[in-house]
């Protein structure tokens, strides 16, 4: 925008000061600002600089908005079309005007762009069940959406940890036995602890042995690629490589935890700066979702119906949490001391239940492996029960205690989103504690020997491949949780909404139509997910399988929750539930970590079955590797895993978190500033149309108004006139805006 001098500049070309500037709330705030910093300015002196100091601002940001414009495509500029097509106009005849060099680099530029966002489109446009999570939006909410983006996150995290799996573990097997390639077997041929005793049949087998074995991970699954023991294999030779099958298994585990670690934690870091910009001010956010929530794009009469019920949710949510908010604050000491009281009680009951499913699952667990080594099988239901009996124990805990912990909180009246959190926690600890008690007690009979010292390093009596068997408890258990999620949708949800819908007694109704419940649904999704990755060291083929259930499980949750659930009547926002959501996965993750490790670094390996049978533990592939190395790259990597790069490197990233945290510190400084800064431009703009409506007032009355030369009647009443006094006004209104004291600027 041009900006008229003489409007603004005397004839020594100096700004003067000017009363109306002077008058505004936030040019009265910065004199009060600078008063107090200065001690004591004249406000003459402040008076007379304000102008150039406004100037100079506006310059400022002129220059840096028209550096914008030139950037940004025409269409996405906010301008009339008549100033478009002027602009795109002015636009062409400055590029005439450049050399040939300079018009090649900006419409190279301009065509990477457009490729860019062609690109982002359409890989947005094919992210996976998009048009059904749009869907469960607007009919549910952002909240249940959640659930269901972090179900398809874990989808597409088990195929590549599968990739992974496959391309540097299975496919070199498959490539060499097809191939003029030689694969290595290196077994302790003669040793007691070589010999492997397998559970696969022979002969002739019943129908329902197959089944038996389709589901227990046992018989002639035993024997795949499903299992730790069938990697039997030391070196694959290829005409011009030697690859070693130990190393590469050992590193793509290692692998797939550090990828998983560091998807959920870039993940988890977008969803913590959306919960900071929201918790932050909730004016702010609920004036971003009345008066720019709306999708301008939306032509199809279903999909504004879907989004209009959508931003109702998530108002409906905001009112709610404040409405919980208001009622704690006004509770009296009385209610207090009482609340906090029987949240004690509620808690010592919760740690009671706790502690007794922990002793079912150890004495259910022992009682499976012992009965089953010493029982002869014939009879497939018991077959199944014993197989199945810690999973059965661990399915019916976790089962019954969300249901319990659900009914207690709501006796322990905390907020909406405070009691997901909490009864998530609570099922949390529930479901990933009991896999560690699980993993506990067969570890306490594989290292547990009747002789003593074990021979073999562990109980080889019991366990000849010991691996095979932790990966079958994990198989078992993958499998158990998708049988038990379909029986409970198919004979528990669809049957109660038939009742609920067909039968009028005070039963039914009493019981309703049933929700969608979150914590329990995140809940089986990181159970599971905590499963597979404890699992795929043991059974490689574990990722493929919890990919393919969580794809199915997809679309049993979908049709479960449009045709069997209502929406909550407690409703929640999502941003949270993301940022949380992966938090519970990362303690998933933490659990997960800590199995592997023991069981790669610590306890030996079995000498009968699987790559590591010429190294006392899983670890000891990586070191003779090192070992076999050039000189120079042993000192290399042995200066990387030494102990003074591990103090410096702990330093460096000491000093480095304590710059981010200075860093966010500023932005929170600046941010506060730009939000008061708002406010009182908004200040200002109240007070310059309280004044233009005082000057109009004023015309309407006076024939002339001091400053401008005299006009008739109909000059004064003519349109010209007041666009020139509208102009000269809105251009006062664009050098008022004040930004922040330059003293506290960072």
């Amino acid at each position: 925008m041009e900006v008229d001098p003489v409007f603004y500049t005397d004839h020594s070309g100096r700004v003067p000061s000017n009363p109306l500037l002077d008058e505004l709330p936030s040019y009265q705030s910065l004199l009060y600002r600078r008063k107090s910093s200065s001690g004591g300015t004249k406000r003459r002196n402040v008076s007379s600089s304000s102008g150039k100091w406004v100037m100079s601002t506006f310059s400022g940001l002129e220059e840096k908005h028209r550096n914008q414009t030139e950037q940004k495509p025409i269409r996405e500029l906010a301008m009339p079309m008549a100033e478009k097509r002027r602009y795109n106009t002015q636009r062409l005849e400055e590029a005439r005007e450049l050399s040939s060099l300079v018009q090649l680099k900006k419409n190279t530029r301009r065509y990477l762009r457009k490729m860019k966002d062609e690109g982002q489109e359409w890989v947005s446009s094919m992210k996976l069940w998009r048009g059904d999570i749009h869907l469960i939006e607007g009919m549910f909410g952002t909240g249940i959406l959640s659930y269901f983006s972090f179900l398809r996150f874990l989808v597409m995290l088990n195929f590549i940890i599968f990739l992974l799996m496959f391309s540097f573990v299975m496919l070199p097997i498959i490539v060499a036995s097809h191939a003029s390639s030689n694969i290595t077997y290196h077994q302790n041929e003669g040793s007691a602890c070589s010999e492997y005793r397998s559970s696969s049949r022979r002969g002739l087998v019943m129908f329902h042995e197959h089944i038996a074995d389709l589901l227990s991970g046992g018989g002639f699954l035993e024997q795949t690629y499903l299992f730790y023991g069938y990697y039997q294999v030391d070196k694959i030779h290829f005409p011009k490589i030697a690859y070693n099958l130990p190393l590469a298994y050992l590193l793509v585990t290692i692998a797939y935890l550090l990828l998983s670690l560091i998807w959920i934690v870039k993940r988890s870091a977008t969803g913590f700066k959306r919960n900071l910009v929201q918790d932050e001010d909730r004016f702010q956010s609920f004036c971003n979702k009345i008066f720019a929530g709306w999708d301008f794009c939306i032509t199809n009469e279903n999909a504004s119906r879907l989004k209009r019920s959508s931003l109702l949710y998530e108002l409906r949510t905001d009112l709610e949490e404040e409405r919980i908010k208001q009622k704690i604050a006004d509770r009296s000491r009385k209610e207090k001391c009482r609340i906090y009281l029987i949240r004690f009680i509620l808690n010592l009951f919760v740690i009671g239940v706790l502690a007794g499913c922990f002793y079912s699952i150890y004495v259910a667990t022992t009682f499976s492996q012992e009965a089953q080594m010493n029982y002869t099988k014939g009879n497939f239901i018991l077959d199944l029960i014993y197989e199945y009996l810690p999973s059965i124990v661990i399915t019916l805990a976790n089962f019954i205690t969300p249901i319990l912990f659900s009914v207690i909180i709501n006796f322990e009246d905390y907020s909406p989103a405070f009691e997901i959190r909490f009864t998530l926690m609570r099922c949390v600890f529930m479901r990933l504690t009991s896999i560690g008690v699980l993993l506990f007690s067969l570890w306490s009979q594989i290292t547990h020997c009747e002789e003593e010292p074990c021979i073999c390093g562990y109980n080889h009596l019991l366990y000849s491949c010991w691996e095979t068997r932790v990966g079958q408890e994990m198989y078992k258990l993958t499998i158990f949780d998708f049988i038990i999620i379909v029986a409970v949708t198919i004979f528990v949800e669809f049957p109660r909404k038939l009742i609920v819908k067909h039968c009028d007694c005070g039963l039914a109704k009493w019981w309703g139509q049933q929700e969608f419940a979150i914590p329990q649904n995140v809940l089986e999704i990181v159970y599971g997910q905590t499963i597979c990755w404890i699992g795929a060291f043991y059974c490689p083929l574990l990722p493929a399988i919890c990919t393919i259930k969580y794809f199915f499980l997809f679309y049993i949750k979908k049709v479960s929750l449009i045709n069997n659930c209502r929406p909550a009547t407690r409703p929640f926002r999502a941003s949270s539930s993301n940022f949380f959501f992966l938090g519970v996965l990362l303690i998933g993750m933490a659990l997960a970590c800590v199995p592997v490790t023991v069981s790669v670094a610590q306890i030996n390996s079995s000498q009968a079955c699987g790559p590591f049978v010429n190294y006392n533990t899983s670890w000891e592939v990586l070191p003779s590797t090192v070992s076999q190395l050039p000189h120079g790259v042993q000192t290399l990597i042995y200066a990387l895993s030494s102990e003074a790069f591990a103090v410096s490197f702990f330093v460096i990233t000491c000093l480095a978190m304590f710059y981010v945290i200075a860093l966010a510190g500023a932005h929170k400084r600046v941010i506060n500033q730009l939000r008061e800064q708002l406010a009182m431009e908004g200040r200002d703009k109240h007070f310059l149309i309280q004044k233009l409506c005082q000057a109009q007032k004023v015309l309407a009355v006076k024939p002339t108004v001091s400053g401008f030369r005299p006009h008739s009647r109909s000059s004064r009443s003519s349109p010209s006139y007041h666009t020139s006094f509208s102009n000269s006004f809105n251009d006062s209104v664009l050098l008022t805006h004040s930004p922040p004291d330059s003293s506290t600027h960072v």
